[in-house]
């Protein structure tokens, strides 16, 4: 009894600590209103890796696990889509990256960019962009060393990553998750992705209940 309480107690701080790393503007529902499409570009990574690599080898790494969230995400969206939790849809991210690429926009001068002539050049409502701080190549996965204390403690810092949605017309920014990453957060990318937003669910902006609840208080 005491095991199933201590592991309740434990997911309910895991859950009240992830609604506080999210912000969402109060101007939420009047800029999205008649949002229908949002695009996920490529997550800039900074890595600070213990190996001694070059320079130019870091920065291919560091791209690599920007288009490894591009793709965990969109892998969760569209799992989630299919069950139609979502009041909006979700670009290709092939066509996102293509149309990006014949606009010579790449992953090493993306930030120059601001979200509103992004939106345009894609074609979408809003984008779904974010940074990544890591200390180990996430997409390889977690180290396999296990510690029962770190697991329950939230050692073992292997970095952060915070994920946002910004509006298109007016650049402004409309919801923000940050999240450290520990040996609790997933065993890789996908893993990582698909635990933190589980855990935002009931906070992600445009799930259809959330919207439909929030309309309901205003009425």
């Amino acid at each position: 009894m005491r095991n199933i309480l201590f592991f309740v107690l434990l997911l309910a701080s895991i859950f009240v600590h992830a609604q506080k790393n999210i912000y969402e503007s109060d101007k939420f529902d009047a800029l999205s209103d008649g949002h229908q499409v949002l695009a996920i570009v490529p997550f800039l990574t900074n890595l600070d890796l213990k190996e001694e690599i070059s320079r130019e080898e870091l920065k291919k790494l560091e791209e690599k696990e920007g288009h490894a969230v591009q793709n965990a995400l969109e892998t969760y969206f569209s799992q989630r889509k299919k069950k139609k939790k979502f009041s909006v849809e979700f670009q290709d991210i092939k066509n996102t990256n293509a149309l990006l690429s014949q606009n010579n926009i790449s992953y090493t001068n993306i930030d120059v960019y601001t979200t509103k002539q992004l939106s345009e050049l894609l074609g979408v409502d809003g984008i779904i962009s974010g940074n990544l701080d890591l200390n180990i190549l996430l997409s390889k996965g977690v180290p396999d060393e296990f510690s029962l204390i770190d697991y329950f403690l939230g050692d073992a810092n292997y970095g952060r990553i915070g994920v946002k949605i910004s509006d298109g017309k007016t650049g402004k920014l409309l919801w923000k998750y940050e999240k450290k990453i520990t040996k609790k957060s997933g065993k890789n990318t996908n893993d990582l992705i698909d635990r933190m937003m589980k855990l935002a669910a009931r906070k992600f902006p445009y799930d259809r209940e959330k919207r439909r609840d929030r309309k309901k208080d205003k009425s």
